[in-house]
């Protein structure tokens, strides 16, 4: 299978699949995390994604080792679900112009529509501002690709510099920047997610809320202020849905995580939530779409 593929329906914009047969994932530690200690592959996503009426997805990279981004490319080019993949490279090398090249280049590279690093994992708060990491993400442009950005609250206003440095970098969100669910407070996660959000260059992710929230008895209620912060600040247009499977299981499943975001988005217009499950995510990852998504189930979950 080669080419970029149609998307009919709803979108998972944010997933993730792991062997460990192939590759530790070595932040998988601790007894809280002992769930996801086993392999999750396309094979045990693919029957509840489609079960909740999700007809493509973005993988998304989990650790930063260089093998991992090939590795997922080859998996879309045999894959009928995984429509483009956001990878891993150092951003600090200063060759990074050549591998992207290269990987767009490699088996599976025109899968390839963005970049992560675990920005969350670094010590410095302003890390997305030194000078190598700047570079690197204007070699991410320059290719044409988009980055995601997985970081912490006190990381968000060096985001925002940096999305103001790159206006031709299109930044994604991931998890809506993890708020702080579970303790129920909104500030300074919701004012530096709102500054973030008046730069026309951004987007974000309704994802990750029920794993930031207490994973034993979340409801839809608990994470509303958060997901309406979002869409007040980002608008439809701008907001897409991800499950972060399998991640999402320590405290629901596929269904449950859908079933949600249909119920946290159901003030919207039909046209507004196609936006948020399909049209975003195919316009920021450059997917092609046809039809529409029939809406998620608003069956409220516990």
């Amino acid at each position: 299978m080669t080419g970029p593929k149609t998307v009919p329906g709803i979108v998972d914009a944010h997933h993730h699949v792991w062997d460990l047969s192939v590759r530790d994932q070595d932040w998988i530690s601790g007894d809280a995390l002992a769930p996801l200690r086993r392999d999750f592959t396309l094979a045990d996503l693919a029957p509840q994604a489609r079960a909740a009426g999700v007809t493509a997805t973005v993988l998304v990279q989990t650790i930063t080792v260089p093998q991992e981004t090939p590795e997922f490319l080859a998996l879309a080019a045999d894959s009928d679900l995984v429509a483009g993949v956001v990878g891993w490279t150092d951003l600090t090398a200063p060759d990074i112009a050549e591998t992207l090249a290269g990987l767009r280049a490699g088996p599976g590279g025109e899968y390839l529509v963005g970049i992560r690093h675990q920005v969350q994992s670094e010590p410095d708060p302003r890390w997305l501002v030194r000078p190598d990491v700047l570079h690197g993400l204007s070699a991410v442009a320059e290719a044409g690709l988009v980055y995601d950005l997985v970081v912490k609250p006190q990381q968000l206003a060096a985001a925002a510099a940096a999305a103001e440095r790159l206006p031709d970098l299109t930044f994604v969100l991931d998890h809506i920047g993890k708020p702080p669910i579970a303790s129920g407070s909104l500030d300074p996660w919701a004012e530096e997610t709102r500054r973030l959000a008046t730069l026309p260059n951004t987007r974000c992710k309704l994802s990750g809320l029920v794993t930031e929230a207490d994973w034993g008895s979340w409801t839809t209620q608990d994470l509303k202020p958060y997901a309406d912060t979002v869409l007040d600040a980002f608008g439809p247009d701008r907001l897409m849905f991800g499950s972060d499977w399998p991640v999402c299981k320590l405290a629901a499943d596929y269904a449950e995580v859908i079933a949600a975001a249909g119920e946290l988005t159901a003030r919207l217009t039909p046209a507004e939530r196609h936006e948020v499950f399909t049209g975003t995510a195919a316009r920021t990852y450059g997917l092609t779409v046809t039809g529409s998504p029939g809406p998620p189930q608003e069956t409220p979950c516990a």
